[in-house]
């Protein structure tokens, strides 16, 4: 009796000790499959460090259930721009948006405080922190003009890093307004084999554009050099139409399959080498390897979603009719809706929330529109 007892106490520490090691195995595999998964999504440091929040009942029965991601970058010295953006976004679509902000480590407490503590509180999010270092050996720095370099203004190119579960996702820049249901621009069809759409700068609404004193701005011979062999080489027709970056709608899985962030990463480095950007006309370094790499590959969207130039001048380009009819305004330029002297800043302001920290703030522009107040 007591040898099949000690024999039974064997087999069972036996069946602890395997059951134990299994245990350990699994926990290990699991481990190193959730590393991988952080890995493959997040490999360059973009780490989402925000949970999205869940949507409140009470919204969640107003709006439908078509998910739309939107990427937009955030930078500090422009918050208040991604905040009013992502505000008329919100509150111009009965859509379930997901925003995912880009920004830089030292802007996320601000960020947040912004967004928990105003009428955005109930905003689905997610706040991504952009590692400069991607950009290493990619972009050319002057020293003398190093604090020029915007370090989010290349997030885009890393689209699926930033939503590694979407097929489709929009991008804008921070100095937009939206003016209807973003699900018309997200719905934006796109050609098969085409990883993106985007504004033609040669549309109805743009072509005749001229940027003061450097003629105007619509093609390619604008944005790089063609004296440059590697340029010429690539056989792109000089006039062709340019297109702006700041509002598109990417194909996250062509992009993908294309590697589009590799090839435009290739020509960021080539640019470092080779200096094939024009220096006379190229008002953006982000712009000119989105050309070559969408050279005739890009689909369109309509012209009415990316109506811009507004920031090009002080003076009002549109009339007061065409603007209250454009589904999205961009104050592109160097006249933003939040600095002292901007076209259409009253529309802007409309969207614009205060922020409760006060460390951004307008700077007051003496118009008629704020006289009048």
């Amino acid at each position: 009796l007591s040898f099949k007892f000690s024999v039974n106490i064997s087999i069972l520490i036996v069946a602890v000790v395997i059951f134990l090691l299994v245990l350990h195995h699994n926990f290990l595999g699991l481990s190193d499959f959730l590393k991988r998964e952080l890995s493959d999504s997040n490999p360059l440091g973009l780490q989402p460090i925000d949970f999205i929040p869940a949507v409140p009942q009470r919204l969640a029965d107003e709006r439908n259930d078509k998910e739309i991601s939107v990427v937009i970058a955030a930078s500090d010295e422009r918050l208040g721009g991604a905040i009013a953006a992502m505000n008329s976004i919100y509150h111009n679509t009965r859509s379930n948006v997901l925003f995912h902000i880009v920004t830089l480590n030292d802007t996320v407490d601000h960020l947040r405080l912004w967004l928990s503590n105003t009428a955005l509180n109930n905003l689905r999010y997610r706040i991504l922190d952009f590692d400069p270092r991607v950009l290493e050996g990619k972009v050319q720095v002057d020293p003398q003009k190093a604090d020029t370099l915007k370090p989010l203004t290349f997030a885009r190119f890393y689209l699926p890093n930033l939503v590694p579960h979407a097929e489709k996702a929009i991008y804008v820049d921070d100095d937009i307004i939206v003016q209807d249901d973003i699900l018309e621009l997200y719905n934006t069809p796109l050609k098969r084999g085409h990883a993106a759409a985007f504004s033609d700068d040669c549309d109805s609404t743009t072509n005749k554009v001229a940027v003061r004193g450097a003629g105007n701005q619509y093609n390619y011979i604008g944005y790089l050099d063609y004296k440059k062999e590697t340029i010429r080489k690539l056989a792109m027709k000089a006039n062709t139409c340019s297109f702006n970056p700041g509002v598109f709608v990417a194909n996250l899985t062509e992009w993908k399959l294309q590697n589009i962030t590799k090839q435009l990463e290739k020509w960021m480095a080539l640019n470092v080498a080779e200096e094939l950007y024009s220096k006379t006309l190229a008002g953006s370094i982000t712009t000119p390897p989105l050309l070559i790499v969408f050279y005739k590959q890009h689909s369109s969207i309509d012209p009415m979603w990316n109506v811009r130039h507004l920031g090009s001048s002080a003076g009002k380009r549109y009339s007061p009719q065409f603007v209250k009819a454009a589904k999205l305004l961009h104050w592109n330029g160097h006249f933003k809706p939040w600095g002292r002297t901007a076209s259409y800043a009253e529309v802007w302001e409309k969207w614009y929330i205060p922020d409760p920290t006060g460390k951004f703030s307008l700077i007051r522009r003496h118009s008629e529109a704020y006289e009048a107040k």
